[in-house]
């Protein structure tokens, strides 16, 4: 049925899981600053985060299409991919949002938003992650079994 629920039954599309904190701290830290970070440290590393989050990103998307499987979590996956930036780390696409959410809070002297990334890791790992590693456990089997043996869960 066109539509249709497929994918792992997540809390929340993995983006707003990123993006409502980010968006939430940038507004707080207007209405609520707290103490400025380092200017000399918060240009450089936000630029290397951003850019290392971008560049994982785009890699995660073109292995994902010459794969030809969905990269919306709703969808159900036809294959199990294990090559690209899937050999380093089983979630590319969840730690380039976390480096582009990190570099983008640094740039823009996000204090609360930066305080508020734990939160969005924790609900990414409890209410995105595991129950997509349940999904795909069922899905592949003793493929997803040995490849989860084989390479990390974050980086």
């Amino acid at each position: 049925m066109a539509g249709k629920h497929e994918g792992p039954d997540v809390v929340a599309l993995p983006p707003l899981v990123y993006l409502v904190p980010l968006l939430g701290g940038l507004l707080l830290d207007r209405l609520v600053p707290l103490p400025a970070l380092p200017r000399g440290l918060r240009r450089p590393l936000g630029l290397t985060a951003l850019g290392a989050g971008v560049g994982l990103m785009g890699w995660f998307v073109s292995t994902m299409q010459r794969a030809r499987t969905p990269i919306d979590v709703r969808q159900a996956p036809t294959r199990l991919v294990a090559t690209g930036p899937f050999s380093y780390t089983r979630n590319p696409a969840y730690v380039a949002m976390a480096a582009i959410y990190t570099g983008i809070s640094l740039l823009l002297g996000g204090r609360w938003s930066l305080l508020f990334l734990p939160a969005a890791l924790i609900t990414m790992d409890r209410g995105v992650i595991q129950r997509e590693e349940r999904y795909l456990a069922r899905r592949f089997g003793r493929d997803y079994s040995s490849y989860r043996g084989r390479v990390r869960r974050w980086i």
